[in-house]
């Protein structure tokens, strides 16, 4: 077959894993991008990259690339297309854009002249138009228009490949399955000891974790890709990937959740059943406080609660009961803990060795590793342990290389108003997160000054207070309005001193 370039779409900060499970799945000329990764394969490739990839967000497949510099030119480019090819009578479909750049400031008005295009193109060859259908078109395209480059892509996948199948219960904030994967690739886990994860949610880290374990492909609980749509959809070829159960291996260890809402217990036994995954899996209802110390090493990958708000004093005691349990009940383990706000990461009362900066939906966070030993540094070297792998060795001198260009950056934080539209803030994502760190930084300084405020004038209050005592204290006053004379509660009213004399003045 044929191969074309094809398009896998992720989130910032994992691009890098995309790229290595595209490489394992054999495809060619793998490069990464800005939350995406290009490459090229044929159509078992595409079928197979929707299928198996657990990182990819979704797959395009391109069908236009030109220049143009505004809507109209696009609309000439997209009309000249032969869309019989892709759209049969009696078929819907539906446009997405992204825009960036001056030329094109408004992305609905770029959607609207691309769905134009493709009307007006079967009303002048057919003389009737086909039908546009939002929530579950048989055609999706996508176009991504920046700097006068534009690219038309017929999506391949349609529903986010986030969204599984197996989720049939859930909790408040849970975690997106694409972050998930990606959180587990990133720390190395691949089964190879038991996993905790004493925050579970609705299971999602505990299901992904299982499902990477097993070898099993997240594409299996799916009832329908975009490309089944398609004109030369190939059904045989489907089955065929379906059936394929040679990267499936046998898992040895055993997962472990716990979580202290019952709700979400609930929840994660349901997920868990229509996963299939039940066998490796096992689900508590516990507190974190009451964390056991594991009988072998082993790994721990959690997201405790953050939220996007200041931290109430809940949330930073229940980050040092997590910092406690982990130094006094997870010796010789190593854990990934992902949260938004370094305040609470600091309560963990421990040095990471790792940092990834991850989104969680429109989150700003971090994924540390924490390595946890017996006794000193040096000597847990000696004995051959390691705190970082290579790879992770490489990923933080590229943090470390990052930082060199902070002063760039903070320049340009200065000029907001020039550099806080979305194009800008989706082409610099290491940009997004130092302005949200600055605003943190600004809004912990304006906090800790008022604390400090409020304590100084609890001090002077108490100062004013131990100056006098009981009996020291001037008596109280009060006016009489009704005289105009003023009375004391411990003397009798005013009045003018006894003339002696009993003279007037006129006398």
């Amino acid at each position: 077959m044929n191969e074309t370039t094809l398009i896998a779409k992720t989130f910032h900060g994992l691009e890098a894993v995309l790229a290595g499970e595209l490489i394992e799945l054999g495809a060619n000329d793998v490069q990464i991008g800005n939350r995406m990764v290009s490459f090229s394969g044929n159509k078992e490739m595409l079928y197979r990259a929707n299928f198996c990839l657990r990182t990819a967000v979704r797959v395009l497949k391109p069908i236009l690339t030109f220049r143009a510099a505004s809507p109209d030119e696009i609309y000439n480019v997209v009309k000249r297309f032969q869309w019989e090819t892709l759209i049969a009578p009696g078929k819907t479909f539906c446009v997405n854009s992204v825009t960036k750049g001056e030329d094109f400031p408004n992305s609905r008005f770029v959607t609207y002249r691309v769905k134009d295009a493709i009307v007006d193109y079967f009303r002048e060859t057919t003389g009737k138009r086909p039908a546009v259908s939002i929530s579950n078109p048989d055609i999706s395209l996508n176009l991504h228009a920046s700097e006068g480059l534009c690219t038309l892509s017929l999506d391949s996948s349609g529903e986010s490949l986030h969204q599984r199948g197996y989720r049939v219960a859930t909790v408040d904030a849970p975690i997106n399955e694409v972050l998930a994967a990606g959180i587990l690739l990133l720390s190395g886990w691949r089964g190879d000891t038991d996993f905790y994860d004493p925050f579970c949610g609705s299971g999602t880290l505990l299901i992904e974790a299982a499902l990477i374990a097993k070898g099993i492909a997240p594409g299996i609980f799916r009832k329908k890709f975009a490309f089944e749509n398609w004109p030369d959809f190939d059904s045989e070829l489907l089955s065929r990937i379906y059936e394929d159960d040679s990267r499936e291996r046998e898992f040895t260890h055993h997962i472990y959740g716990s979580d202290r809402d019952i709700a979400a217990v609930r929840a994660t036994e349901k997920n868990v059943a229509r996963a299939g995954v039940g066998d490796c899996v096992s689900v508590v209802e516990r507190d974190v406080c009451d964390f056991e110390q594991p009988a072998e090493p082993a790994t721990m990958v959690t997201n405790p609660p953050y939220g996007d708000r200041l931290p109430s004093q809940g949330l930073l005691d229940l980050y040092s009961v997590l910092g406690e349990r982990l130094k006094n009940a997870f010796t010789g383990g190593t854990a990934w803990v992902i949260s938004s706000r370094e305040e609470l990461l600091r309560k963990i009362g421990m040095r990471h060795s790792v940092r990834y900066q991850l989104f969680n939906g429109k989150i700003d966070c971090d994924l540390r590793k924490y390595q946890i030993f017996e006794g000193r540094l040096k000597d847990f070297r000696a004995e051959g342990g390691e705190m970082k792998t290579d790879d992770e060795r490489r990923h933080m001198a590229d943090r470390r290389s990052f930082r060199t260009h902070r002063e760039e950056f903070k320049k340009r934080l200065e000029e907001r108003d020039h550099y806080a539209d979305d194009d800008f803030l989706e082409e610099n994502p290491n940009f997004i997160a130092l302005r949200r760190r600055h605003h943190e930084f600004g809004h912990y300084q304006e906090g800790k000054a008022r604390h400090e405020a409020r304590l100084r004038r609890e001090a002077e209050k108490a100062e004013r207070g131990s100056r006098f005592t009981t009996n020291e204290r001037k008596p109280f006053r009060k006016r009489d309005d009704a005289n105009g004379k003023h009375f004391n509660k411990q003397r009798k009213p005013y009045h003018k001193p006894y003339n002696h004399d009993n003279k007037t003045d006129e006398n």
